[in-house]
């Protein structure tokens, strides 16, 4: 099996890095230290339309697949962004993929320019203290009160709530002890990120300072109805849609990664000098690196 990138695949993977190459380790060292969402990064992707990779052609976007936002991911990890750089557009990737798949009409044409085009952040609301990945158990509940949700509860790990203007959240519409299944009675909205009602903490932490983590507490935090996507009660469903192929594009950025790190130490291998000869020429620093090259070639 031929796993080479095709021609069109080689243009993405180049364009993606010579944009990459003009924010180079001292940007992202400085991110590292001190914090701050990488707004210049994130504008040139977005101002060179690859904010939109997966998004259809008639809301602004590329309209490809999950292989070329793959190719992406990876390029931006391995360039030495890392995992700041990719977790700062990452969710504009395929976190709206279930507004895509399951929206109608208006809703796309409403929801999905702002991404596209880089005016609009947006967060992603599912994970809950005390359920971790269990997110049947999700207790964040939306009462409907005539035209609107009123919402109430708490979110955590929650990534660039600081600097997001929109929120993908997944609350309970429906009591669990009231459903049969409890994959059921989980509701999807896309909503304004209203602050006066989402009292956001960041949660401090070590590593990709660049991109924050915090607590959402929403307290009585009001969603119109026409900001529901899908079905109310199968928002379970449909956000599997955005969170199955994001598992795809985080691995490809840990194989950037690890590409990364091998490259900078086969670099030093060369460069380092010991007993008058490069330790690259002993075989037990060749090894371990080939090993490596060979893990990664295999993932």
């Amino acid at each position: 099996m031929d796993f080479a990138l095709n021609q069109q695949q080689e243009s993405i993977r180049d364009a993606i890095l010579k944009i990459c190459a003009r924010f180079d380790d001292a940007y992202w060292l400085e991110k590292d230290r001190n914090g701050g969402f990488p707004h210049e990064f994130y504008d040139a992707m977005a101002q060179a339309g690859w904010l939109g990779i997966c998004i259809p052609e008639e809301f602004g976007g590329a309209g490809l697949g999950i292989m070329e936002a793959a190719i992406m991911m990876r390029a931006i990890s391995e360039s030495g962004a890392g995992m700041s750089g990719a977790s700062a557009i990452h969710m504009n990737v395929f976190g709206l993929n279930p507004v895509v798949v399951f929206g109608d009409d208006a809703q796309r044409a409403r929801m999905l320019p702002g991404i596209v085009e880089g005016r609009e952040k947006a967060c992603f609301g599912v994970t809950e203290p005390n359920t971790g990945l269990n997110t049947t158990q999700l207790k964040t509940r939306a009462v409907r009160k005539g035209d609107k949700y009123i919402v109430n509860g708490q979110k955590v790990w929650i990534s660039t709530a600081q600097v997001a203007h929109k929120i993908l959240l997944l609350a309970r519409t429906t009591p669990l002890e009231e459903v049969k299944n409890p994959t059921h009675g989980l509701s999807l909205f896309y909503a304004d990120f209203d602050r006066e009602r989402v009292k956001v903490h960041e949660i401090e932490k070590m590593g990709r300072k660049a991109v924050d983590s915090n607590e959402l507490f929403f307290s009585d935090f009001e969603i119109p109805v026409e900001d529901r996507i899908g079905e109310e009660g199968r928002g379970f469903e449909y956000i599997l849609h955005g969170m199955n192929p994001e598992r795809v594009l985080i691995a490809a950025e840990a194989v950037g990664l690890g590409k990364l790190a091998l490259d900078r130490a086969a670099a030093y291998a060369k460069q380092r000098i010991v007993f008058n000869r490069p330790i690259g020429q002993n075989q037990a620093i060749q090894h371990p690196l080939a090993k490596n090259w060979i893990d990664l070639e295999a993932a």
